[in-house]
């Protein structure tokens, strides 16, 4: 039986231009004989959209690929990287590749994270792969191994540092005592974070990386608004300085856990313990630890952001989907078979760690602790000393053992309306202990 003659080239679309997109461009040119040798065939880049073609650009960039007719491109070619980011014209422009039966490479978590299942549904029925190894974590490799290394494994828990501008501004306020205005004013001076860095430091981007890991990992349709979102607006130099008193380092942390309940996947900042592997991961880098039943803690660490470390991850996916196409296979799609319950935020459990402003008089802790009790919440460590800035005051720091949001909520608003109370100085979530 004759084997079918590989076609001299697969035909390659880039959709976006920028930062990560000139790296792909890059990679593709001055690699082109090794990629070659990895697929079996040529990959031709054929054209590249943007939206204006007479922006001045990298000479890498060769001029006359450019193009501003991005759906004319898209069905002319048989593989589409998408590197250009937003909803729209991005998901058309997606739709219209998958349709054309183009095999589609994406970076874009924020795309995926509202309309994955429309999309992984069109590459379904046309029978092409749709791959996004760097929609989450930039360089490092964890949606691959998630979906297929763990395969024959349950996946019990998801811990994320997964926003490289966040754990930069967190770790300068660790390291330097810089306040958030600071720390982020710094991340943008570097190009770690957007002039508008909203996305970021209110766990925005977070929470769309949040949504795609949880849907991989529980075999269930998680969206971004099924992921509750907080960001780092409220950390305070002072919370980050306790925390370090309390053995602890604050990180923007992406949970997503299955328990008999059901599914729920959250981003906000939490207290790590400073021997868990998280809490030494610095500057604008990314890690993932994932808590699996037989394989254990598996921690996967590197460059979360970039253009090289970006393209990186987007040229694995290209290599693997070309070798694909040449062999008439398909990559692991959608898995929903699973299609476990979303629970409420309230019903995810943590543990929190209290800090209060109480008057220092006989008494207070006795009645602070009945409240805890009474709403079910069991203390782990209470820690107290005066305020040397306030006579007649007292810092109580209150860690509770595990319970639910919803409890743990709760108490502290109980407790906030006590007499004795001056003021809740911070409330912060204590995960990975």
């Amino acid at each position: 039986m004759s084997t079918p003659q590989a076609p001299a080239a697969l035909r390659v679309a880039l959709l976006g231009c920028g930062v990560v997109g000139t790296q792909v461009v890059r990679i593709l040119l001055e690699h082109s004989e090794e990629l070659t040798a990895r697929v079996g065939t040529k990959l031709e880049l054929a054209g590249i959209a943007v939206r204006d073609t007479s922006i001045k650009r990298d000479p890498i960039v060769p001029a006359h690929l450019l193009t501003e007719d991005a759906e004319q491109l898209v069905q002319s070619v048989d593989l589409v990287v998408e590197v250009m980011g937003g909803i729209e014209p991005a998901r058309t422009l997606i739709t219209r590749a998958l349709e054309s039966s183009a095999t589609v490479i994406t970076a874009n978590k924020a795309l995926l994270a509202q309309h994955g299942p429309e999309l992984y549904e069109t590459a379904d029925r046309v029978g092409v792969d749709l791959s996004f190894e760097a929609a989450v974590a930039g360089a490092i490799p964890i949606i691959r191994p998630i979906r297929d290394s763990l395969a024959g494994d349950k996946i019990k828990r998801v811990l994320g540092i997964v926003n490289g501008t966040t754990n930069y501004v967190l770790d300068q306020m660790t390291k330097d005592g810089l306040s958030l205005e600071t720390a982020v004013k710094d991340a943008q001076e570097l190009g770690y974070a957007e002039a508008d860095p909203t996305a970021d430091v209110e766990g925005h981007d977070a929470a769309a990386k949040a949504a795609i890991l949880a849907s991989l990992a529980f075999h269930t349709r998680v969206s971004l608004k099924d992921v509750a979102c907080e960001g780092i607006t409220s950390v305070t130099a002072d919370d980050v300085a306790w925390a370090s008193k309390s053995g602890h380092v604050i990180k923007l942390l992406a949970i997503c856990e299955q328990t008999a309940g059901g599914v729920s996947a959250r981003v906000h900042p939490a207290l790590v313990p400073l021997g868990h592997p998280l809490s030494t991961v610095g500057g604008a880098f990314n890690a993932v630890f994932v808590e699996a039943e037989n394989a254990g803690p598996l921690m996967f660490y590197g460059q979360g952001a970039g253009g090289a470390p970006t393209a990186s991850a987007v040229m694995g996916d290209l290599v693997s989907a070309a070798r694909n196409r040449l062999s008439g296979a398909k990559g692991a799609g959608e898995s929903t078979y699973a299609d476990l319950e979303i629970l409420d935020p309230g019903e995810a459990t943590t543990r929190y760690q209290v800090r209060l402003s109480v008057a220092d008089k006989p008494g207070v802790l006795a009645r602070i602790a009945d409240v805890f009790a009474a709403n079910g919440v069991s203390i782990e460590t209470v820690t107290q000393a005066p305020r040397a800035d306030k006579h007649g005051a007292a810092l109580l720091v209150v860690t509770t053992h595990a319970g639910t949001e919803a409890a743990l909520a709760k108490t502290v608003r109980q407790v906030a309306d006590l007499d004795v109370i001056e003021e809740v100085m911070s409330v912060l979530r204590v995960e990975g202990s």
